[in-house]
């Protein structure tokens, strides 16, 4: 199969990359240290990255950039950075993916655990991450040529842990790796609309 990966310079896309690229044919896009740059807060940029990314099998999108601030002082600025990047950023690649994606293909978003746990200073994650789910629930309703969407929701990371640990009391973190492991099952399973929960002990 030929897959994108958006995202593939970051902790989780690092992993989905590894979990895939002995099988499958990789096409990295993103900002940086990627095949294919692409700015997902420009609808155009995405149209022409995914031009010269042509035909795939799979989009994988484990990008998302959001503000973290306590209730009240998030400014108008900071709610654009969280809606423009991690929620509209993400519907961008689906509704300009699927022009690309072979029948039967597949989109797999990223949200996060915060849409059913929220912590301090995430109302922003919380709200875009909530939205992206009920995005593709009901657009995967929708997408044509039997193309799926698909969510991963990932807990915190054991690779992260050191740096934002404090931010998630008693939550456990899992590896990158074992996270990558939910986005091949929404790649290669079945599921359609369907929210994969990526927490420790769930499955």
């Amino acid at each position: 199969m030929k897959i994108a990966v958006i995202g593939a310079s970051g902790t989780i896309g690092k992993a989905v990359v590894e979990s895939l690229k002995n099988e499958h044919t990789i096409v990295t896009l993103g900002t940086s240290q990627s095949d294919i740059q692409l700015d997902i807060t420009d609808r155009e940029s995405v149209r022409e990255a995914f031009a010269k990314m042509g035909q795939v099998d799979a989009i994988v999108s484990a990008v998302g950039a959001v503000s973290f601030k306590p209730f009240g002082e998030y400014t108008e600025d900071d709610w654009n950075l969280s809606l423009q990047h991690k929620l509209m950023g993400q519907i961008r690649i689906a509704e300009e993916g699927t022009q690309y994606l072979s029948n039967g293909g597949s989109i797999t978003l990223t949200s996060g655990i915060t849409s059913d746990f929220p912590i301090h200073y995430g109302t922003s994650a919380t709200t875009v991450g909530g939205a992206i789910e009920f995005f593709a629930k009901s657009a995967a309703l929708e997408a044509p040529n039997g193309i799926r969407i698909n969510v991963v929701s990932p807990t915190v990371l054991a690779e992260s842990a050191a740096v934002y640990g404090q931010y998630f009391p008693g939550f456990l973190s899992i590896p990158a790796a074992q996270v990558a492991t939910y986005y091949q099952r929404s790649i290669f399973g079945l599921e359609n609309g369907h929210i994969f929960k990526c927490f420790a002990g769930n499955s």
